[in-house]
């Protein structure tokens, strides 16, 4: 079986930071020897609350995930899995309808709501109930409505941690374990 898994950073969270680096190991480890990692910028500055500059910023990540990813023949796979964070998880369910490629799996780091205007069919979440960028019941319900499994972190902030260290790190370990059995699911 041929695979991919292609990583879709948040713009402050890139691929070196702890959810996208240990996520990128394991699927690695089962079998996704074929990857890539999106590299997009954005420098317009906080786009918190500002609906306008979140639909630029989406327009122009989008556009350059379509260049960057513009040479992979997405039928040569028989297994496509996208793992992303915050805005990233926008453009990997946005591109993946727009590119036909409704069987691909998703891994939604901290989704934000626009997410689930793509609604990924094959998917599992991560949220915190202290995630200045998204509100947790409005991220669970829309969960609910689409059937993603979400996981919820009490007082955890968009990446996913709060003020305890020895609780990250059990976090962390609950969050990789849980992508891990994602990864080794079947496809559909």
């Amino acid at each position: 079986m041929s695979k991919i898994a292609v990583y879709f950073p948040g713009i402050g969270y890139h691929c070196d930071k702890p959810l996208l680096y240990y996520s990128q190991s394991i699927a690695r480890k089962h079998g996704y020897e074929n990857s890539r990692n999106v590299s997009y910028t954005y420098k317009a500055g906080n786009i918190r609350g500002n609906d306008g500059k979140m639909k630029e910023a989406y327009e122009i990540l989008f556009s350059q995930t379509e260049a960057e990813l513009a040479d992979i023949s997405w039928s040569a796979y028989d297994d496509v899995l996208f793992i992303s964070k915050s805005i990233g998880t926008i453009i990997a369910a946005s591109y993946a309808k727009k590119h036909g490629l409704e069987s691909a799996r998703h891994v939604l780091y901290t989704p934000l709501a626009q997410t689930y205007l793509f609604a990924p069919n094959r998917a599992i979440g991560f949220i915190g109930t202290e995630d200045p960028w998204s509100d947790t019941d409005e991220i669970i319900r829309l969960s609910d409505l689409n059937y993603i499994p979400l996981t919820v972190y009490e007082g955890c902030n968009h990446s996913l941690e709060c003020n305890d260290t020895l609780k990250n790190i059990e976090n962390l370990k609950d969050i990789m374990q849980r992508t891990h059995d994602f990864c080794t699911s079947k496809p559909c």
